[in-house]
């Protein structure tokens, strides 16, 4: 298992990233980009598990039960 930090500066650095990250990837990202338009809802649509940077709290459940499914898929 590893981790892939992506810092990306534009829009389009999302398609470059697609095409480079492993196939039994979970990709994790702030909640805001869940409304930057088409991006968001590229976003939402492939399945990416969105977290409130601002409530650690609920950040924090959201990659607890992201990885209790991943153990459990064998993911």
């Amino acid at each position: 298992p590893f981790v892939i930090v992506c810092n990306h500066q534009a829009s389009l650095d999302l398609m470059g990233m697609v095409e480079i990250i492993p196939e039994r990837c979970v990709p994790i990202a702030k909640r805001e980009l869940l409304y930057l338009g088409t991006v968001g809802w590229a976003c939402w649509l492939s399945g990416v598990i969105f977290i409130e940077r601002h409530r650690r709290d609920a950040a924090i459940g959201v990659i607890s039960r992201t990885a209790g499914a991943m153990r459990r898929e064998n993911v």
